[in-house]
């Protein structure tokens, strides 16, 4: 299948990894990844709390950049996910603002496009018999905690993904790898976010609340699909208790054997690889 291809800011910065690792699985599985011609911030996290034109605007010049190609647009970013989503929530639901964001684009939206995040193109159009076909490093002894946060699901009538209440999409990819993810009650926790900065004590008890549960639920590592998340998970953890946090694609990539992994590992904060290494996956 091909999809347009939204990158974002992150994953050309602090993200890199996930986007290197989503396209290494795309290419893995058979999904061709067009990106986005001239693409935009799309303005997570400070539009929407400035200036709410702005924050339909800017995701929508790239939604309209997208039309052209007549594709599904796959946003690995939970935060860009949110921001096109609600974009698109608006847009449909406002006549008159979209008229004048039109205006202010200088093009026309005609919500042909289809906002979507990798978790769902790999669940449910590359499917778990594929990606289970395509393990060549069986992931025994991993025992993953799926971590979603707050903007793949919330607003739900406005993301439209997922069980809002309890995800399962990410769990059903991890065990199709081999490995055994463990149920737990905050998937959809909040880390904080950008409140990193700002209010690190915040973010830091979040965390470290997070981290504690999971080892609770018996887990040996966490995966997500946010830039933001990651980050904190990673950097923000006190060192007691802390365990490696991964972006899910990363996991694929280490299942089926791709390169990359290793490099990619290299940029966390809190290094995997001793943990990979004593379950025998590196």
């Amino acid at each position: 299948m091909k999809v347009s291809y939204y990158p974002g800011c992150s994953l050309h910065a602090t993200g890199k990894e996930y986007d290197q690792s989503v396209k290494a699985v795309s290419d893995a599985v058979g999904i061709e990844l067009q990106e986005v011609e001239d693409w935009s911030c799309c303005g997570a996290s400070s539009a929407h709390m400035t200036n709410f034109k702005l924050s339909v605007a800017l995701p929508a010049r790239n939604i309209i950049a997208a039309q052209k190609d007549k594709l599904d647009m796959m946003v690995p970013c939970a935060a860009c996910f949110n921001r096109f989503k609600s974009a698109q929530h608006h847009l449909d639901g406002d006549d008159a603002l979209k008229a004048e964001v039109e205006e202010i684009i200088g093009a026309k939206y005609d919500a042909s496009v289809s906002v979507r995040n990798p978790i769902d193109i790999l669940y449910n159009d590359i499917g778990l018999e594929k990606l289970g076909e395509a393990v060549t490093r069986k992931l025994d002894g991993l025992k993953p905690v799926s971590y979603y946060g707050c903007l793949l699901l919330r607003p739900p009538e406005v993301c439209q993904f997922d069980d809002y209440e309890n995800p399962y999409m990410m769990d059903g990819i991890m065990n199709a790898l081999g490995a055994d993810a463990r149920n737990w009650s905050c998937k959809t926790d909040c880390c904080g976010g950008s409140l990193t900065l700002s209010k690190t004590e915040i973010v830091v008890h979040l965390v470290d609340k997070m981290m504690m549960m999971a080892s609770e639920a018996g887990a040996n590592c966490i995966v997500t699909a946010c830039p933001v998340c990651f980050a904190n998970l990673d950097t923000r953890a006190s060192e007691k208790g802390r365990l490696p946090a991964f972006y899910f694609t990363e996991i694929i990539a280490l299942a089926l054997g791709l390169k990359g992994t290793e490099e990619w590992f290299k940029m966390h904060n809190v290094d995997p690889r001793p943990l990979l290494t004593s379950l025998g996956l590196m």
